[in-house]
């Protein structure tokens, strides 16, 4: 997966994850990138710092990074431009989010479909799974699943990148 900052015409900044450069660019020309403040269609990449990851492990290679794009070979949120526009309510349903909490929960509702779209379920395997990857055992791919707090601290301690994904109310319920 490929992270990259993006700005629109407006000059607003957001994250956009995608399965490869070629998948920005596909996505970007057929007009499907929208920035989720503006919804303007007129994006591009903005320019990026390297990240720098201390303290990996010799074993495992550290994620590649240009002043474009920073490849990460076991994130599993990837995210693919903007968020789609926010339902309305019903008829007879109360609208309980204001514009921006819609909008929030648009967003995060992509970012579900993105990872569920480019990565590999895992389920409660997650954590090993990211080792493997991590260590060079298993093929570099996007992957999610399940890990309690103190498997993602140990992760995390290891040097392992991941990223929690919230998850929305209604699968709450």
């Amino acid at each position: 997966m490929i992270h990259y900052t993006l700005r629109c015409d407006k000059g607003h900044q957001f994250d956009g994850w995608f399965a490869s450069s070629a998948a920005f660019d596909t996505q970007n020309e057929r007009g499907l990138l929208t920035c989720p403040q503006c919804d303007s269609a007129k994006v591009q990449r903005a320019l990026m710092a390297p990240a720098v990851v201390a303290g990996r492990d010799t074993r495992g290679a550290a994620p590649a990074a240009t002043g474009e794009a920073q490849e990460r070979e076991d994130t599993s949120a990837p995210a693919a431009g903007g968020p789609p526009p926010a339902p309305a309510a019903q008829p007879g349903e109360m609208a309980l989010m204001d514009e921006r909490g819609q909008k929030l929960r648009a967003l995060i509702k992509a970012m579900h479909a993105a990872v569920k779209e480019y990565g590999v379920d895992v389920g409660t395997n997650f954590p090993e799974e990211a080792r493997r990857i991590h260590y060079g055992e298993a093929e570099a791919r996007g992957i999610y699943g399940q890990a309690d707090l103190e498997e993602a601290r140990a992760l995390l301690e290891e040097g392992i990148d991941i990223l929690p994904i919230p998850a929305l109310p209604d699968e709450q319920n």
